[in-house]
């Protein structure tokens, strides 16, 4: 029988940190080719979308589907998860704070990898429901000591500064001006639904590292022109899937100032094949959110819960009988 697992049990089972090395694994797995990802699709009316993304692998264990729809300004997120063995379904998870975990997760990661050692202080665009996870794991992959926000009303950057201070225990200072958010940072992150760029490239010195993980259409971008070829090493989750979604892109590939050849996979990363060679190159990683991701941690949470002896049975799916 295949577990049903709620938003409160994915929170009590998946520390970030542990998401991180869940992602570690996956990403080595598939530069080893021992898994697989494929790119989201997408299901248009004209009230809303249902958006579907599959991977897994040997390197997992299982393989799965993350499916999730936006109507109306709401979103809704399932996660089937299936033992690679027997073809079982093993799993119904409830997957928003999956969801936020592991983009959080795939941010750490590149940090982890892209950062200089010795980053020290964060600066943020954006205070919205994907914000914490994303800081949290930054700072579970760096020594941080201090952290700037900004987003565009000053109650809620405000309210996000006082409720991460409180979880970080490190100082988070509300910024007014978007480029006070990059002066001085060694790390910089965009997590917001903007149309138009909130980084740009004049804000940049020598060995900043940016986590550009808001934007996943072709008519949002985050980073303006000059951000992104200014960045000496991009990286980025999936490259077919960029093809199809990095608005962050658009721009600088119209125009030849970027090619997809310079654009390289976290998977290259993770194996040792693409790095940061010296302090003063400035690092660029743009999520997209890959089904991998959602496999990885799906599993680790599916089997932390079938220890435990949590969530709830559920008989679904039954292998038809064979003649």
């Amino acid at each position: 029988m295949a577990l049903l697992l709620r938003e409160e049990d994915v929170q009590t089972l998946l520390p970030i940190s542990d998401a991180i090395e869940a992602l570690e694994r996956a990403f080595r797995a598939q530069a080893e080719g021992h898994a697989t990802t494929v790119p989201r699709a997408r299901v248009r009316w004209p009230r809303g979308a249902l958006h579907v993304m599959a991977a897994g692998g040997p390197g997992i264990g299982y393989v799965g589907l993350k499916a999730y729809t936006t109507v109306g300004g709401q979103a809704r997120f399932v996660v089937l998860l299936f033992d690679i063995e027997s073809g079982a379904l093993v799993a119904l998870i409830e997957a928003d704070m999956l969801g936020r975990l592991r983009t959080g997760a795939a941010t750490g990661l590149a940090t982890r990898y892209l950062a200089r050692p010795d980053a020290r202080i964060v600066g943020m665009y954006g205070t919205g429901r994907q914000a914490a996870t994303q800081l949290m794991a930054v700072c579970a992959a760096r020594a941080i000591e201090e952290v700037r926000v900004y987003s565009p009303t000053r109650e809620r950057r405000e309210a996000f500064a006082q409720r991460m201070a409180e979880t970080l225990g490190i100082p988070v200072h509300v910024m007014d001006r978007p480029e006070a958010v990059a002066e001085g940072a060694d790390i910089l992150i965009t997590i917001t639904s903007a149309r138009e760029p909130v980084l740009r490239g004049a804000w940049l010195r020598p060995g900043m590292h940016i986590n550009a993980a808001g934007s996943n259409a072709w008519i949002r971008r985050e980073l303006d022109e000059e951000a992104v070829v200014r960045a000496d090493l991009i990286v980025i989750d999936a490259r077919d899937q960029g093809k199809m979604e990095a608005g962050d892109f658009l721009e600088p590939l119209e125009r030849g100032r970027l090619q997809w050849d310079r654009i390289h996979e976290l998977k290259d990363v993770v194996a040792g094949r693409v790095q940061r060679t010296h302090p003063a190159q400035i690092t660029l990683f743009k999520s997209l959110g890959i089904a991998l991701e959602d496999v990885a941690v799906a599993a680790l949470v599916y089997e932390r819960a079938r220890a435990q002896g949590m969530g709830e049975s559920l008989r679904l799916v039954e292998a038809p009988l064979m003649d």
